[in-house]
């Protein structure tokens, strides 16, 4: 097998949930997903398909109605997205790589913001490019900040693709717009590509847009420039099971790209687009419930969590995680362990997203059920009060 798979690390997150999957228990909050199902209209939709027979292939750019409906969609919240800059995919995670196959050749320079999904820098990998990581860092109160300067100055000619998650899993750190138009005259006068992951926009909590989503690279740039933007339906929709999500990207790039889809997946199931077409015609019904129940979470855990004694951690602007850390405590992956094996309490290890974030744990918050989050902080603060 080619080296670069070989060299690839089994996930950590996977780790610690399967030391505790199947034992009730543990109050899991390891996985970066609600435990809420998909709305019931949305679901009904793709039954319905099936129903009808839409068992067959579709265009590998996905079905032009669910195209149009997207840039109808984006070009609300962003200002003008025409058809022709989208594809649809079977997940946010087939956009990624789709997108990084399109563009990055072996031995290619590519740029991360860290620390970071373990995905966005193990595709790179995969490829063959070499990776370069610049940290974000957490102040005193557990927030995370960028140094732009560095990041800057990171990116070179010989960039040849940056690679930037915003809102961030797993910090929840969040591009501010200046930030964006920054990073983006830099690309343009060195000739990088951006990819951004921007799966987490609309769970956005600041309130300080026109949109309410989280400020995005599309708000400022020209169709042509070199960014391609990732989305999803698993986040703002409930629908992490349904593997769907899209691309936005320069339009002279989208029939490539679909000559690519076919190499992947061919194209994305008929009766999953069928059930986005009705989530992106309800998003008004279905998205600002989940975001303001999502902050509710937010805005119940982190206190609670700030006056447990030795724990850091801040309210995030955006996502869906509190990210914290314990004093004296380093190593995240056994951390996490012992808190599935001595508390009951799954959380994801920092370990899993990068050198950065070791000593820290991802904490999800998207719980249907807010009591339980508050059950979760009284399992750690006993097992702390043990461990005294």
């Amino acid at each position: 097998m080619r080296q670069a798979v070989l060299n690839l690390e089994e996930s950590e997150i996977r780790e610690v949930a399967n030391a505790g999957m199947g034992r009730a228990d543990v109050l899991p909050f390891w996985f970066g997903e609600s435990d809420e199902v998909t709305p019931e209209a949305i679901r009904a939709a793709g039954i319905a398909s099936l129903q009808a027979g839409e068992t067959f292939y579709s265009h590998n750019l996905g079905l032009p109605a669910l195209r149009d409906a997207v840039a109808a969609y984006t070009s609300a919240l962003h200002g003008g997205v025409a058809i022709d800059r989208i594809a649809i995919t079977s997940g946010g995670v087939n956009a990624l790589i789709v997108a990084m196959q399109a563009l990055i050749d072996a031995g290619d320079e590519v740029v991360a913001v860290t620390p970071v999904w373990p995905n966005l820098t193990a595709q790179p990998r995969i490829l063959g490019a070499r990776l370069r990581c610049v940290a974000l860092q957490p102040d005193a109160a557990g927030a995370w900040r960028l140094d732009l300067p560095a990041l800057l100055a990171a990116i070179t000619p010989a960039t040849k693709m940056l690679v930037v998650n915003s809102p961030n899993n797993p910090t929840g750190w969040t591009l501010s717009k200046a930030e964006q138009q920054a990073i983006l005259e830099r690309c343009r006068a060195t000739g990088t590509w951006v990819l951004s992951d921007e799966v987490y926009e609309r769970l956005y909590y600041a309130g300080d847009t026109a949109s309410g989503a989280a400020p995005s690279f599309l708000d400022i740039a020209r169709p042509g420039d070199r960014l391609v933007v990732v989305q999803s339906f698993s986040k703002a929709f409930l629908m992490t099971g349904w593997r769907l999500g899209y691309l936005v990207m320069p339009p002279d790039m989208t029939p490539q790209v679909g000559k690519l889809l076919e190499f992947n997946t061919s194209c994305a199931p008929v009766f999953v687009q069928r059930a986005a077409m009705v989530a992106l015609a309800q998003t008004e019904a279905i998205t600002p419930r989940i975001v303001a129940h999502l902050q509710r979470c937010r805005d119940t855990l982190v206190p609670l969590l700030q006056a447990v004694p030795g724990v850091r951690t801040s309210a995030a602007p955006g996502g869906m995680y509190a990210f914290l850390r314990i004093e004296g405590q380093d190593d995240s992956l056994s951390l996490a362990k012992r808190l599935v094996a001595e508390a009951g309490l799954g959380l994801a290890p920092g370990i899993a997203f990068g050198p950065e974030a070791e000593g820290w744990l991802r904490w999800c918050f998207a719980s249907q059920d807010v009591a339980r989050l508050g059950q979760g902080v009284d399992r750690l603060r006993a097992w702390l009060a043990a461990q005294a």
